[in-house]
């Protein structure tokens, strides 16, 4: 079953998306040479408590953090730790979640620590996120699930392939409904197969979090033995980038930008729906 979403409750998941877009400032600023894992996730505690919102990712299944800090070759679900310091050079993905009035947000960003980054990595990130936002410009009313898994794929595989040979779309994650829960149907392939079909049709009211993830090298992952820290294959470094959007009567509005994803949106010709609380 897929929860479809009233307009006074997508504006509710709005507010949950703009506490996400303040963690996401506060952290990117953060993640600094010397810093910790640990030291961001109580920077995201900060925000969350300051705005009264609750975290969603703190408890989630047993999972110990506020965000999940994704260093280099860790594609998803890091473990923020006092052990993990950040370097000069590292790549970082920060997924960070919050609820309000028990409606989710969830989004991810990848950000570059210090400076003198290999041009692949810049160009790993970029492609990510393009990706993501090519999906975004598919959520369309009468489109279905499939056009947003074929947008993201396509604008991955008709990039320039990389030093290290290609890009490898992980598969064993992907994107997924969010509302009154954060992990919700439906699973959102960032890649299509005949086995899953076209997916269901996409109507005002739907809510999701597109969220690709993509290596220099393996799509394969493994999870350690915390059960939750996932790295790829063949020690790859990876890029997540991640929005919660909801599929309104006037369009998409991405809750977890800023300005709702008008200034990307444009750029594929689509007009971002009106921001509800103005």
């Amino acid at each position: 079953m897929v929860e479809i979403k009233t307009p006074d409750q997508i504006a509710k998941m709005r507010e949950a998306g703009l506490v996400v877009a303040a963690i996401h400032r506060a952290t990117r600023a953060a993640a600094v040479p010397g810093a910790t894992t640990k030291d961001l996730d109580e920077v995201a505690a900060k925000v969350i408590a300051d705005h009264g919102a609750k975290p969603n990712f703190l408890g989630y299944g047993g999972f110990p953090g506020n965000i999940c800090t994704s260093v280099n070759d860790v594609v998803v679900h890091g473990i923020p730790d006092r052990e993990t310091v950040l370097k000069d050079g590292d790549i970082i993905s920060i997924d960070a979640g919050a609820i309000v009035d028990g409606w989710h947000g969830d989004a991810a960003f990848t950000c570059f620590v210090g400076g003198g980054h290999a041009p692949e990595l810049v160009e790993l990130s970029r492609v990510t996120e393009e990706s993501m936002w090519a999906g975004i410009a598919a959520f369309r009313k009468g489109n279905r699930l499939e056009d947003i898994s074929r947008a993201i794929e396509g604008y991955i595989r008709r990039q320039p392939r990389p030093a290290s040979g290609k890009y490898g779309i992980v598969e064993d994650y992907g994107g997924h409904g969010i509302g009154t829960e954060m992990h919700m149907d439906p699973h959102l392939l960032n890649y299509v197969t005949k086995k899953r079909g076209r997916g269901i049709k996409l109507v005002p009211g739907v809510c999701l979090a597109i969220e690709p993830m993509v290596t220099l090298g393996t799509p394969r992952t493994h999870v350690l033995e915390d059960e939750w820290t996932v790295k790829s294959d063949d020690g790859s470094w990876s890029s997540h980038w991640e929005h919660s959007i909801a599929l309104t009567d006037q369009g998409p509005l991405v809750l977890t930008a800023e300005d709702g994803g008008k200034a990307k949106l444009a750029e594929y010709g689509v007009t971002a729906a009106p921001d509800p609380l103005g």
